[in-house]
């Protein structure tokens, strides 16, 4: 596919949707931070996904936000683990921190949703996404490239380096228990970066650096750690780096997660020019360093060598892991066998119950509270339907004003499909996200899907007894989510993986259930040819394309009728395995028939079956 620019090589995923514009897009997490301090988590999660599209070549202009989080139910009533906290708190911090760190920032959202199940009490899936834009080329060259010379001198932008944040990476890559630090998580200040990445921006424009990433997990000795490979080495003078208050040693200066911060490599005879425009726009900048040729990251202290590693141990000498995996499929039940008999089910009774399910009823008060308006560019919003209380499939922007290019967003996730099998979760979650922005107007070859795993501790241990088989079951996500995404043209151009999402507090393990949040774009040129589920008059005639198979394992009706009878519903009935090739003749089809002339005033409808079936 020749309209894909950048992928799985820089922080974020990039895709030419014109000759001059290339998009990108990055979706995070950010579950442990979250755990200790809801808000505090989820602000610094989505201000932290601002700086990877922003990081990303030489920085794309930040476009629009996306949210979605997996939570125990806010009315949990059961003794809670000494050590968490209560569902409901971290619902209402999650949401808190991440409307602040966006609205604050004057991104639109753009998409978002909640899941409820009661494994995620020990830890809660936070997802924050970014969109950006990126010129196709800047000062004449690529704008994906990143280039470093000898020389080049190292500046630090943004906010001050303080103990907050340190050893956040590593506190997210392992399982929450009761010495887990609160210090790891960072302070978000969605005001701050505002500043700083539109000063950047000018900076940019006006060529006045040649490359820079984000100071996210690991800090300068990240950030500086990997600009070092462009130059062949760094050398690092840590104490010229501006702090919050003395005190920090100079391990904790490199390592600190203190958030707000952009580390550049700018020509020497730019310097000066960088400075000036940093004080007129009141964002603070330091040079802290220049870049080498030696082979080295070199870190010194007041004239004190305190590191000195070779940057191919740096970046290869890690070991990595050789793990068993052992797949054993979950025996299937019969639900007559556990006292569901779907014959004499109540269907209006039983469709009363599922319109009340959390993870089906309406929660618009809370999405109202994300601004998905600033910039005034949404063609297809959040909710739709005649009083805008409806979850759309798939919400559309257009790219800016004066332009009739317009983006469309999707995501897909079904946590409880992976207790039947993690392989056919992968196959559903692909299979929906694309049918989603299919319904929205896009086709198949014009759409880039991002992979976020979130797993249970997948490595075979004494707290871990069943290692093998999550490992396995991890093994069988990826083939299929490959095979489908194959069948369905569709590259995956980014992602990122969480591997301990279990909690020991109070001495109770609780695991996830084997998560995959897809996360797509398309792009469509012209915006008025995006399609949503709004029936246009009454009388509508409706059509069902592609087959309805009996297949309800893991549907939100077997859950709730398992509860009702003391089992859990995921293990029972038949798994919704995704047929990926049949699925893409029936994206075809829809495409074909949903093409009317743009004038057109009555525009087909159209909506993806999900969860619910057909809604």
């Amino acid at each position: 596919m020749d309209w894909l620019v950048s992928v799985f090589h820089d922080n974020a995923g990039v895709v030419r949707i014109a000759h001059d514009l290339n998009l990108v897009f990055k979706v995070e997490t950010h579950n442990s931070p979250s755990a200790l301090d809801p808000y505090g988590g989820a602000i610094t999660g989505i201000v932290g996904v601002n700086r990877d599209p922003f990081g990303t070549g030489m920085g794309a202009a930040l476009l629009a936000n996306t949210w979605g989080y997996c939570l125990g139910s806010p009315f949990y009533a059961a003794p809670l683990p000494e050590g968490l906290l209560h569902p409901r708190r971290i619902r209402d911090g999650v949401h808190q921190g991440v409307i602040d760190g966006g609205n604050q920032s004057g991104i639109p959202y753009v998409r978002g949703f909640e899941y409820f199940d009661d494994r995620f009490i020990g830890k809660p899936l936070v997802f924050c996404g970014t969109l950006g834009l990126l010129p196709a080329t800047v000062g004449g060259r690529p704008a994906e490239r990143k280039e470093i010379s000898p020389g080049d001198v190292i500046v630090m932008v943004g906010g001050r380096i303080g103990k907050d944040g340190i050893h956040g990476a590593t506190f997210s890559s392992e399982a929450l228990h009761a010495a887990s630090p609160a210090h790891a998580v960072q302070i978000g200040d969605p005001i701050t970066q505002k500043k700083l990445i539109d000063m950047l921006l000018e900076a940019r424009d006006a060529g006045l650096y040649r490359a820079l990433t984000d100071n996210g997990a690991g800090g300068l000795s990240s950030s500086v750690g990997e600009m070092a490979r462009l130059s062949g080495g760094a050398a690092l003078e840590l104490d010229r780096a501006p702090l919050k208050y003395d005190g920090l040693m100079p391990w904790e200066i490199l390592l600190s997660e203190a958030q707000e911060r952009m580390t550049l490599a700018v020509a020497p005879e730019q310097v000066e020019a960088l400075l000036a425009l940093a004080r007129r726009r009141e964002v603070e900048a330091t040079p802290i360093g220049h870049f080498t040729d030696d082979g080295h990251l070199r870190v010194r202290h007041g004239g004190r060598l305190v590191a000195d590693l070779e940057l191919d141990f740096l970046h290869g000498g890690c070991p990595e892991l050789q793990l068993q995996a052992r797949w054993t499929p979950p025996a299937g039940d019969d639900p007559a066998a556990l006292g569901i008999d779907l014959d004499a089910l109540d269907c209006g009774s039983a469709l009363v119950a599922l319109l009340a399910d959390l993870n089906l009823c309406a929660k618009v008060d809370k999405c109202r509270q994300y601004d998905h308006e600033v910039k005034g560019l949404s063609v297809i919003k959040p909710l739709v339907g005649a009083r805008g209380d409806i979850p759309a499939d798939a919400t559309v922007l257009r790219v800016r004003h004066g332009d009739a290019r317009a983006i469309i967003v999707a995501d897909a996730i079904a946590p409880r499909l992976s207790d039947l099998d993690p392989g056919a979760m992968a196959g559903w979650v692909t299979d929906l996200v694309v049918r989603r922005i299919v319904a929205a107007g896009g086709e198949l070859g014009r759409i880039a899907a991002l992979d976020n795993f979130c797993w249970p501790d997948p490595v075979q241990s004494a707290s871990t007894p069943d290692g093998e088989q999550k490992l396995a079951g991890l093994v069988r996500c990826c083939e299929t989510l490959f095979e489908t995404a194959r069948a369905l043209d569709l590259p995956l151009i980014s992602g990122k993986d969480s591997m301990k999402n279990d909690s020991l507090r109070g001495g109770v393990k609780i695991s996830i259930p084997p998560t995959l949040l897809l996360s797509a774009v398309g792009w469509i040129d012209d915006a008025r040819r995006a399609l949503d589920l709004t029936i246009a008059t009454p009388g509508t005639p409706i059509y069902v394309l592609g087959t309805t198979r009996p297949a309800l394992g893991a549907s939100e009706l077997l859950a709730q009728l398992g509860r009702q009878h003391g089992t859990h519903g995921s293990s029972v009935a038949t798994c919704r395995n995704a047929r990926p090739r049949s699925a893409a003749r029936s994206a075809r089809r829809c495409k074909r028939r949903s093409r009317p002339p743009a004038w057109w005033r009555r525009k087909p409808r159209t909506s993806a079956v999900w969860r619910s079936g057909w809604r």
